[in-house]
């Protein structure tokens, strides 16, 4: 059989949070180690940069215009092609814990599968479910499920009711009283989605991820190999880490960043070079992405805000960080460090003050679509340490796992096993990776198709209710790393326009499955 896998993921983490990317916020001395042992990847870019689409990439190995969930709310169908199936059907135990959201969260009546886990307990293959089947589900043997607070129907929300209920009341409520997605702002700033949350780290869903994930690990049999997904909610907002933990990061001694421009003259100039939705949002006019909140107006953002976020941001990497250092000392005392191989990455990026905003959106630039993604191969593989420069994507982790557990890709996965250096990227054709947006909210269409390709970030607008089909993005991430100077109608640089456009738009695969219908907000 082959290598037993941990795929590790974190939830909207920027690039540049890690020691080994070059952050200096965080100190990530685990994640770093596996780098320097492992391979880095320099340009790993995402298929969407909004979470349902991007996990469903990771789990499919399929782009979003294959396996359908083009944006959030849009549900993952139960039976999708799954590479943990894949990997159980070939005798392998199979896990996930933490945020899996392959279907929307906001679900009062319980309709979709991983929100009715929990009231029936952890569902293991002898389980009943709802439905009358018998697990597992999506291929999991095992799900314990999570999100960024103790709200809804998951199993850490039903865990702090039953065993820490006083500490509900102090993560920040997501949703406002009318039910929509809250602006109001706390901490010493009144940041956006920032609150002192007095609860202690040990019930805080970062270590609850870990705790459950070493409890299934184990569980297991010393000669088991097993496939798992541990994905830790954080440091998507709202940024409420354990109060008792923020003096690691005095946000008053964060500097700002170098994609925020602190002329309120120089963002506006440079946000008005790029498509009309940018100047639209950060002037409050158009609101895109639903996890934004709808009466936050970016240009209100304040460069201590941007301080204070960043802060807390980096608090939470840190937590993230440790309890993955627990985990890895977890199967190491089983005796597997020798035949692991560890993957780390994201589902997509985050704003963080970049040109002045916050959160995601329809924003193809490096804050949301270059992301962190190191893969530490068992050192039983021999696999020596390197940095690859060559763009891969999140739809290339599925063939991954397959080629660490000794198994041939499935036919329907679109992606390729990680290359392990350059030379082997070269060889093996890594050239472009595409990326798409599509939304359709409060009565607004934005639809993004992107190629990155040899140094050049290239985004073409199609028509929606902002844009006519003209507008578009293109940047020299050599020259212009930061993406604040669009050339897309700089005519010197037309023909390279027109080489990549043509690239992007015969590369992209044909939708299948029909449009699926939007059933929840997120």
């Amino acid at each position: 059989m082959g290598r037993k896998v941990l795929f590790i993921t974190t939830d909207q983490q920027r690039y540049d949070t890690l020691g080994c990317n070059g952050g200096q916020l965080s100190r990530t001395p685990v994640v770093d180690r596996l780098a320097a042992e492992g391979i880095r990847y320099e340009r790993a870019v995402p298929q969407s940069v909004v979470c349902m689409p991007s996990r469903s990439t990771m789990l499919t190995g399929q782009h979003p215009r294959t396996h359908g969930v083009w944006m959030n709310g849009v549900p993952l169908p139960v039976d999708a092609p799954s590479v943990a199936a894949v990997l159980h059907d070939a005798g392998y135990r199979t896990a996930i814990v933490g945020k899996p959201h392959f279907e929307p969260f906001i679900d009062p009546f319980g309709r979709f599968a991983e929100n009715q886990m929990a009231r029936l307990g952890v569902p293991t293959v002898e389980d009943r479910w709802h439905d009358g089947r018998l697990g597992p589900h999506r291929g999991f043997d095992h799900l314990e499920l999570a999100t960024h607070g103790p709200t809804g129907q998951l199993h850490y929300a039903r865990w702090i009711a039953e065993h820490h209920p006083e500490a509900a009341g102090g993560f920040y409520p997501v949703l406002d009283d009318e039910f929509e997605v809250n602006s109001a702002g706390g901490g010493h700033t009144g940041a956006p989605q920032v609150k002192d949350n007095p609860i202690p780290r040990d019930w805080y869903h970062t270590d609850w991820v870990a705790d459950r994930a070493i409890a299934w690990l184990d569980s297991l049999d010393p000669d088991d190999d097993w496939f798992c997904w541990v994905s830790f909610p954080d440091p998507h907002h709202p940024w409420d880490p354990p109060a008792g933990e923020l003096h690691r990061v005095d946000w008053r001694d964060v500097p700002l960043p170098h994609g925020y421009p602190e002329s309120r003259a120089e963002r506006e100039a440079i946000l008005d070079a790029k498509p009309r939705h940018w100047r639209q949002w950060y002037d409050g006019t158009l609101v895109s992405n639903y996890e934004a909140p709808a009466r936050w107006v970016p240009a209100t953002l304040t460069a201590d805000q941007v301080r204070e976020v960043n802060a807390r941001n980096a608090v939470e990497v840190e937590l993230i960080d440790e309890a993955i250092g627990r985990v890895l000392a977890a199967t190491a005392a089983r005796g597997w460090a020798d035949d692991l191989d560890v993957i780390v990455t994201t589902d997509h990026g985050e704003l963080q003050g970049d040109f002045g905003l916050l959160f995601k959106g329809p924003y193809h630039v490096d804050g949301l679509m270059r992301l962190p993604l190191v893969w530490r191969p068992a050192p039983s593989a021999g696999v020596a340490p390197a940095v690859v420069t060559r763009p891969v994507g999140l739809v290339d982790l599925a063939p991954t796992f397959c080629a660490a557990a000794g198994l041939e890709p499935t036919p329907w996965m679109e992606g390729r096993s990680l290359p392990v250096d350059d030379g082997d990227a070269d060889r093996r054709g890594f050239e472009r990776v595409l990326t798409e947006w599509d939304s359709e909210l409060f009565g607004v269409g934005v639809h993004l198709r992107t190629i990155t390709r040899d140094g050049w970030v290239c985004t073409l607008y199609r028509p929606g209710t902002v844009h006519d089909g003209t507008e578009g993005e293109l940047y020299e991430l050599g020259d212009d790393p930061l993406q604040q100077v669009n050339r897309w109608d700089d005519p010197a640089c037309a023909a390279i326009r027109r080489d990549l456009v043509d690239d992007l738009e015969q590369s992209l695969r044909p939708r299948t499955g029909g449009h699926r219908p939007i059933e929840a907000p997120v």
